[in-house]
């Protein structure tokens, strides 16, 4: 062994490396040429400009191809609604509106022999007012003229023995259509004495609005229950129309004027019953006999007539001026074979206060 390791010293012997050492010897130099590459130089990649590309302009019309069939059209089957069978109501009936025939008011003209004396005085047969606010009290101050007071009539209420012979049930009735205070006055008495408690949904119907106030003596005053026109039942005509379903109560007195009241009320078909509650007698007038000197006597009710025939039998009219109010106190005069000076409502003055007035200034300018 010494003799091969000489022989190497020297190259003149040659041995056959193993893979070790093969592996060994190779690794340097792998290592070299790591170093190598990166000391070579990196060369720089310059990208080459795209050059611009021509854009179509796209227009709406597409080209049409020849010898080619047309798409068969689909049918969509479109769902419709079941048809729904129309429920057809019946309109609304209109009730056809009332005309209430409105006769004119019949005029009564004075007599033509009538007296031409100055008026110094006057009896209003009617009763004294209650305060000063009173236009026959206003037109004496302003003609400086004197006025008096007399009730010529006078009211006296029926009893509840001769209310029942009427056969009337009170119950029945939900709906009281009232002419003057009279009427209210008694129409609550005859109750009273019945016992029976007139209930609050009773509705009253009143030919003006002083008698609608004058309820507040003996009920609350609610204005949805009440109801109230200007004098006459034409005003009242459409209220009672919208509550016809009601039974209605018409208190009136013995001799009654409300002919014109019951022809509206049978033309609306209304169902009502009459009341006698009270009755007209005449009043004691002793106490004016044989001083009934007064140059004017005003007279509103043919009873006021019938009043004076009875007190004074023998009465002789001479220069008393006598004023009717109405066409029925005219009749009543005109029968008592009396004179007609001054008489009211006609065109000219349609209150006995104006009709006063005029006739008045007329004959106390001279």
């Amino acid at each position: 062994m010494a003799v091969k390791k000489k022989a190497i010293k020297k190259g003149k012997i040659t041995v056959k490396k193993s893979k070790k050492t093969a592996r060994k010897a190779s690794k340097p130099a792998a290592k070299k040429a790591t170093t190598k590459a990166k000391k070579t130089p990196t060369k720089k990649i310059v990208s080459k400009k795209k050059k611009p590309v021509a854009v179509k302009k796209i227009t709406s019309k597409k080209p049409v191809k020849k010898n080619v069939k047309p798409a068969k059209k689909v049918l969509v089957k479109k769902l419709t609604p079941k048809k729904v069978e129309k429920v057809v109501l019946p309109k609304p009936v209109k009730e056809p509106k009332i005309v209430i025939p409105q006769t004119p008011p019949q005029v009564v003209y004075p007599d033509k022999n009538a007296v031409k004396a100055r008026v110094k005085t006057l009896l209003i047969s009617q009763p004294k007012p209650e305060n000063e606010k009173n236009p026959y009290l206003e037109l004496a101050r302003r003609l400086n003229i004197k006025v008096d007071f007399r009730h010529f009539i006078k009211i006296e209420g029926i009893t509840s023995k001769e209310f029942r012979q009427q056969r009337i049930n009170l119950t029945e009735h939900n709906a009281v259509i009232l002419t003057s205070r009279n009427a209210v006055d008694h129409f609550f008495r005859v109750c009273g004495e019945m016992r029976y408690n007139v209930p609050e949904t009773t509705k009253y119907f009143c030919l003006n609005e002083a008698t609608a106030y004058y309820l507040q003596k003996y009920i609350q005053y609610r204005k949805r229950k009440i109801f109230f026109g200007n004098g006459t039942i034409s005003d009242l005509a459409e209220s009672l129309r919208k509550n016809k379903e009601e039974h209605f109560l018409l208190p009136v007195a013995d001799v009654h004027r409300e002919e014109k009241i019951i022809d509206v009320l049978d033309l609306l078909k209304l169902r009502y019953k009459k009341a006698v509650i009270y009755r007209t007698i005449s009043a004691d007038l002793s106490d004016l006999r044989g001083s009934l000197n007064y140059d004017v006597l005003v007279f509103f009710t043919p009873a006021g007539i019938k009043s004076l025939a009875k007190n004074f039998p023998h009465f002789k009219q001479g220069e008393i001026r006598i004023a009717a109010f109405g066409a029925a106190t005219a009749e009543a005069l005109r029968a008592q074979k009396l004179r007609i000076d001054i008489a009211a409502p006609n065109p000219q003055t349609p209150s006995m206060v104006m009709a006063l007035e005029n006739y008045i200034r007329d004959v106390n300018k001279r």
